[in-house]
């Protein structure tokens, strides 16, 4: 792990603590791996890279970890076309996601601004929009022919 790295999961673990929760070693593989991952994990996957580090993991707990990182913010969900959901790390700011629908790596990206579609679309619907979800899917400059 990088330096930058190490104090990523070291302050994930700081905020889960401050929250209650006791840090045993699955749940710091579990942070290690979301952490370092460049792409998006589904619970099985990351369940099968943490159980190559602590073999003795149980995928309730991959399932509990994720329900706790996600109500303090620090990670996120990505759809999937399959309905299914993938984790990363949590954007820094307002920003949406480019996700490879073939390596699965995500990259994100500052989007511009959507106050007119947003505007446009609360007048016509009469909702209050709160917050907004972008994510654009296609190939990576790695996985393009």
């Amino acid at each position: 792990m990088t330096e930058k790295t190490t104090e990523l999961v070291n302050d994930w673990l700081e905020r889960l603590q401050a929250n209650g929760y006791r840090l045993t070693e699955p749940l710091r593989h579990i942070v290690e791996t979301l952490v370092s991952s460049p792409r998006a994990l589904g619970p099985i996957e990351i369940y099968d890279l943490v159980r190559t580090r602590y073999p003795n993991l149980g995928l309730v707990t991959v399932y509990r970890t994720l329900e706790k990182l996600e109500a303090l913010g620090l990670i996120q969900r990505v759809h999937q076309d399959d309905g299914c959901h993938r984790y990363l790390r949590a954007t820094q700011g307002h920003q949406h996601l480019l996700v490879c629908t073939r390596c699965g790596r995500v990259v994100y990206f500052a989007g511009d601004d959507l106050s007119p579609l947003i505007q446009r679309t609360e007048a016509e619907t009469g909702y209050a929009i709160q917050d907004h979800w972008l994510q654009l899917y296609g190939l990576c400059p790695s996985c393009q022919p």
